[in-house]
């Protein structure tokens, strides 16, 4: 079935990959730098490995415990799957965390050797390309062979197995769907321990080392003097480097199975209409998807490489920028052709195909421009270029309090037009090709994510990069490369963000219609997919739906205030009893911080991680599907606002103390009161950017998931079934 797609699939997985694998080891080859460089370049890598090391220890046991119960639940391919994506998604995670420790010194060296701007961003940008490169292959990687060993070799694909079955506990699925659906929840779960794990342990560091090294002690940031600046450059290969890349990959493959999952249901449900849709057509739908992400990937190796191979420039923002204009333009002219010619021949009448042949091509295309656009909205609100952060900056001479409430302010107004954007992109996509077109939106959003994955892994680099440079005590114009970089890093981070808000929106209410399209096939109760808002029990799943981003949220922000208490008092202590460590004499104690941070993360995560996977389920448990339902709307509706305010925000902040530091300030500077107010600004906005906003994304489109799963089983047993309707 589909052969020759099959093998150009693999192909352009290959190609991935491999052109990850000499990046990696182009980069690993280049020179280290000087003998301190390498050493605290190596406390780094060290740190970051054994935190990961321990996060995947209590994930291993997770996943085995999770993937035993879906077998014995449902079916044994369910845990397999799941083991397959929890696999995959650890793996990519671990590579692209490897490459930022193993880059960030390069890129320091580079600019101690080069003193060139563009030659430093290239190595920078190299790094970062691994990463994403290692998300977009291995994530499609495992949806292919998903799809060979059940949908063509076990036979789940064929549209004769396109049937709902029932198991021995009398639990009714179409096995198709739920193996791709256990793919998905494997990268969800890791998606979840690494954001939240890795936010929680990057902020903790990070607000640690600010209040007390630059608020109190008033040393520099990343002053080797500093007992908490390891543990904070550990934070960020493994909260922004591993931790976005399990975002992004889950985010990937969420979008690619509502797709597949949608097509597989509209087929069964109709199978006895009036105007059914035919086999061939809904193979073509299902193979669709994976073969239009399979044109991202050639894309997005193209537009990497042709910036890699461009001649040197002194404008890193432009040169990322043309990685992500070269990869889009070439997904929406390559899809195009594709598309037409794929769907050209077929009798498109049982479908909501409003524009024949190109109508889901339109619908990617939609939601490429849209994330474009929200990353320009994002841009424009956090970057220190535009109005709004320099007024933040403008209003740190008033005092801390000003600095705050404007930060505020500007995070709630930048919500307003990204979901104005969402709201044009879902009414066109599901205009020319209904809710299928929607879930293709959502993949041709993220269809470049090799490359804005490379462009914000290269963030994280650039900033360890600084750091490295500050306690190696080198040439202050090599901190000043990095310090480039690392603005643009943290303008692009924002981007990042905003692809991820965008994309988990549009890929969980594809997800939430596949939700209701199951429960429809499998309940001979339910005649329509609908959830009715006035519906009680939908209404009151609403509510408390709305409400979980909250408590959610407030779980993650105690739990790196807790952490980070931890640190200041851990760097107090430090400072007082070895007075000679902010004279020079001594070296302070920095694996006791990186040791704090890690356990203060893993401890922490535990309650975050709960109620993400424990609520969707006992709720269903409960009082059935319709009450998760108004769950799901309600959480992704008010989880898209929130996630958008606090990476606007945090951002705003961010950038607002870097216009201080680079004196766009008038009577502002590094050590001033305006300054403090900044960094005070700066550290309020830290848990909420990198930990708060990025967890939320995950939260929406794993609570969807497992819904998709859990369903089969408790739209058969529920209380409210059981008991009180009878």
């Amino acid at each position: 079935m589909f052969t020759g797609f099959l093998v150009a699939v693999a192909i352009a997985i290959i190609i991935t990959i491999g052109f990850a694998a000499f990046n990696y080891y182009k980069v690993k080859r280049m020179n280290p730098g000087t003998p301190q460089m390498q050493e605290i370049a190596s406390a780094i890598q060290e740190g970051a490995q054994a935190f990961i090391r321990h996060e995947y220890k209590i994930i291993i046991i997770a996943a085995i415990s999770i993937a035993v119960l879906l077998a014995v639940l449902l079916d044994w391919y369910v845990g397999f799957t799941f083991l397959l994506g929890t696999a995959l998604s650890g793996l990519a995670g671990f590579i692209g965390m490897k490459i930022a420790t193993i880059a960030n010194v390069r890129v320091s060296n580079e600019a101690r050797e080069t003193k060139d701007l563009g030659m430093t961003l290239k190595v920078a940008f190299r790094g970062g390309s691994v990463m994403g490169l290692c998300v977009a292959g291995f994530g499609l990687a495992g949806l292919l062979i998903v799809y060979l060993l059940f949908g063509v070799w076990l036979r789940q694909a064929n549209p004769e197995s396109i049937i709902v079955v029932e198991n021995w506990l009398g639990i009714s699925y179409i096995p198709f769907t739920m193996s791709i659906t256990g793919y998905s929840l494997g990268c969800s779960i890791v998606a979840l321990f690494n954001r939240v794990g890795g936010g929680i342990y990057t902020k903790a560091a990070d607000m640690g080392a600010d209040l007390v090294g630059k608020t109190e002690a008033h040393i520099p940031e990343d002053d080797p003097r500093n007992p908490a600046t390891i543990a904070d450059n550990v934070g960020d290969n493994v909260g922004d480097v591993a931790g976005l890349g399990s975002d992004l990959l889950e985010s990937y493959i969420g979008a690619i199975i509502s797709c597949i999952i949608l097509a597989a249901y509209t087929f069964y449900i109709e199978m006895h209409s009036a105007h059914p849709m035919g086999q061939e057509l809904l193979s073509r739908l299902m193979i669709y998807p994976i073969i239009f992400s399979a044109i991202g990937l050639v894309a997005c190796v193209i537009g990497i490489a042709y910036v890699l191979l461009r001649k040197n420039s002194d404008k890193p923002h432009r040169e990322l920028n043309i990685s992500l204009w070269t990869s889009a333009s070439l997904i929406i002219v390559g899809g195009g052709l594709f598309t037409f010619l794929f769907f050209r021949d077929l009798d498109l009448t049982a479908i909501e195909f409003k524009l024949g042949a190109l109508s889901p091509w339109v619908a990617a295309v939609v939601g490429i421009v849209s994330g474009m656009m929200i990353g320009l909205l994002a841009e424009r609100y956090t970057s220190y270029d535009f109005k709004p952060t320099k007024k933040i900056a403008e209003a740190s001479l008033q005092g801390t309090a000003l600095t705050i409430t404007n930060g505020l302010a500007v995070g709630m107004k930048s919500c307003f037009f990204p979901v104005l954007v969402l709201a044009v992109a879902i009414l066109a996509s599901n205009a020319v090709a209904g809710i299928y077109g929607v879930a293709m939106a959502a993949i041709g959003m993220l269809s470049f994510v090799g490359a804005t994955v490379s462009v914000d892994t290269y963030g994280p680099i650039a900033d360890n990069a600084g750091g490295i440079a500050e306690m190696s005590e080198l040439d202050p114009v090599v901190r000043r490369i990095t310090d480039k970089l690392d603005s643009v890093g943290n303008t692009t981070a924002a981007i990042g963000k905003g692809f991820a808000i965008g994309s988990a929106a549009l890929a969980t209410l594809s997800l939430l219609v596949s939700f209701m399209h199951a429960q429809m096939g499998i309940d001979e109760t339910t005649v329509e997919a609908v959830l009715n808002i006035i519906n009680a029990r939908v209404l009151i799943g609403a509510f408390i739906g709305s409400a979980l981003p909250y408590l959610f949220s407030s779980l993650l922000i105690d739990a790196v205030a807790a952490s980070a208490g931890d640190m200041v008092l851990e760097v107090r202590r430090q400072f007082k009893e070895h007075p000679g460590i902010l004279t020079r004499d001594e070296k302070p104690d920095y694996m006791r911080c990186i040791t704090i941070s890690a356990a203060g993360a893993l401890r922490e995560m535990k309650m975050p991680v709960v109620i993400a996977v424990v609520i969707p389920v006992v709720s269903g448990f409960l009082l059935g599907p319709q009450f998760v339902g108004g769950i799901l709307i309600g959480s992704t509706l008010s989880a898209v606002m929130l996630a958008l305010f606090t990476a606007n925000s945090g951002g705003a902040w961010d950038n607002a103390k870097k216009y201080i530091e680079s004196g766009g300030v008038e009577g502002a500077e590094k050590g001033s009161e305006a300054h403090s107010s900044a960094v005070v600004g700066d550290t309020v906005g830290d848990p909420l950017k990198d930990t708060v906003g990025p967890s939320l994304d995950i939260l929406i489109k794993i609570m969807a998931t497992i819904s998709l799963i859990a369903v089969s089983i408790y739209s058969r047993y529920n209380l409210l079934s059981l008991f009180i309707d009878k």
